[in-house]
């Protein structure tokens, strides 16, 4: 690999988001406002240790699978059939990272303007932004793959038929593997989007939380673990009629009649139109005017602070993040962990890397009170077992010496700069995802944008509140594109970013891959 170019190393690049990451420290809320934060969390731990298996709703765990077998199935589906005119296609391109761009909870928030707590609301929440998220991933993964049977076909064949023959063939082992991996996040997705009323089991969740009942708490958390954990056993190609048809059959009746047709004509003719373009004449100027009268303090009370400490929360949980995978990955390393305590370091990464951010904030805030300092550690938490996870994985393959050193010098001086290119590669493609939590978090109170959606769809505003998340989708998409920038200007756009598939093995080189 050719090193990056000249005042922009991994170690250039790393101070500097360092550095942010200390002013914004400066400026962050990150007081602890609950009076007895210890002795609540010994509470919390004491009634996880004795889940009560027996409050656990079983209905609850029913839809969670329900809603992300179905909300994924229709992702991958739609995902799938976008990656074919991916690469070629930049309105395809546009619309994809749109979709993904969207937090499944803010489109469950919008839908449920339409569609009620129903399923149609849970499934379709999933599915959107999972569809913008399969088409770019398996559009990258034909793009990696050996290509060489596409010489073989006659001229003149179309797209879609060299795509089923030619390159579909050598990637369908990696779809696969990364859609199981995306079910994992569906199941995720679906026990978070209890948090706002569907009738997952994140719903008894929250409620288990908010009124102390931790043992019931615990048996809700040990059951989603089991889940995600044997999803490898319960789906499979033999079985995927069998629960595509039983989550069809499962799924819960909606709360409240409405008429969709009527709720949906509403909701595109009148509520999401900015108010003053609903009576006025667009092509009058004066209509225009109090147009700009309307967004103006929107945009300087709601998008512009929402924007800065969303910026300010994402920034310090990167770099949370990233210190905490580097302190975590020899867990799961064979040479630092052993044979004995990698399998335990895997199972304790798993867990962590399981449990929805939101779940976590949620958790945080109980226990320390309303400030960023929850969801930073949440966010810190769950991305660094994804990351720490994966370097393990990568640490295991280094072809070490026959006369490594051992302890720190073999971390500080062998493994970390041979990894550290997949490490920066890893936390920068993680930065986008950061940054689309760090704005939700604002249902739970923390000044990001999601608050000020929260509040807007509260008061009925909807307008508003679909100005508030296209500003969170053009910042999402901004730092997706800063990201990929800055990816292809160190030389590590190319190394392996994604949970599951074939990794390659890094090179003996320090940043290789």
């Amino acid at each position: 690999m050719h090193p990056a170019p000249a005042g922009l190393g991994y170690a250039a690049v790393s101070r500097r988001f360092a550095a942010v990451a200390l002013v914004c420290l400066l400026v962050a809320d990150l007081h602890v406002t609950t009076l007895h934060p210890l002795a609540d969390l010994a509470r919390l731990l004491g009634g996880l240790v004795r889940p009560d298996f027996l409050a656990v709703e079983i209905r609850s765990v029913v839809y969670t699978v329900a809603f992300a077998v179905l909300g994924v199935g229709l992702g991958v589906g739609a995902g799938f059939l976008l990656a074919v005119p991916f690469a070629r296609s930049r309105p395809v391109r546009l619309a994809c990272a749109g979709l993904r761009a969207v937090h499944e909870l803010f489109w469950a928030l919008l839908l449920m303007q339409v569609f009620g707590l129903s399923a149609t609301t849970g499934i379709l929440a999933i599915a959107l932004p999972y569809a913008g998220i399969c088409a770019k991933v398996y559009a990258e993964i034909v793009e990696e793959a050996d290509l060489s049977a596409l010489r073989v076909l006659p001229p003149g064949t179309g797209a879609v038929s060299a795509f089923l023959y030619a390159r579909l063939p050598e990637t369908a082992a990696r779809m696969r593997d990364y859609t199981l991996y995306r079910l994992e996040c569906g199941l995720r997705s679906s026990l978070v989007l209890g948090f706002i009323g569907l009738p997952t089991m994140g719903f008894y969740l929250e409620s288990a939380f908010r009124q102390g009942r931790y043992a019931e708490a615990g048996a809700l958390l040990a059951v989603f673990y089991a889940l995600i954990g044997t999803r490898r056993l319960w789906v499979r190609g033999v079985t995927l009629p069998v629960l595509l048809v039983g989550a069809v059959l499962a799924l819960p009746p909606a709360i409240g009649s409405a008429d969709v047709g009527a709720s949906l004509t509403r909701f595109l003719g009148h509520d999401i139109v900015p108010a003053p373009l609903r009576t006025g004449d667009p092509t009058s100027p004066e209509t225009w005017a109090r147009l700009w009268a309307w967004f103006a303090p929107i945009l300087t009370g709601q998008i512009l602070p929402g924007i800065l400490q969303t910026l300010i929360l994402a920034q310090i949980a990167l770099v949370a993040t990233g210190l905490g995978a580097l302190l975590l990955f020899p867990l799961t390393a064979r040479r630092f962990a052993g044979r004995l305590g990698r399998p335990l370091g895997r199972v304790l990464l798993v867990v962590v890397r399981s449990t929805p951010e939101y779940m976590l904030a949620y958790v945080g805030l109980q226990l320390l009170g309303p400030s960023m300092l929850p969801a930073i550690l949440a966010l810190a938490l769950h991305n660094a077992g994804i990351v720490a996870y994966l370097m393990g994985r990568h640490a295991d393959a280094i072809p070490y010496r026959p006369d490594a050193p051992r302890g720190l010098d073999l971390y500080a001086y062998e493994t970390v700069p041979r990894l550290y290119g997949q490490f920066l590669a890893y936390l920068l493609y993680r930065w986008e995802l950061i940054l689309r939590e760090s704005a939700i978090f604002g249902i739970l109170g923390v000044a990001t944008l999601g608050f000020y959606v929260d509040a807007a769809i509260s008061e009925l505003r909807l307008d508003v509140a679909v100005i508030l998340i296209a500003a969170t989708a053009a910042l999402t998409v901004a730092v997706d594109a800063l990201s990929r920038r800055l990816r292809r200007r160190l030389r590590i756009d190319d190394l392996p970013t994604r949970l599951s598939g074939p990794q390659r093995i890094p090179c003996a080189e320090p940043g290789g891959g």
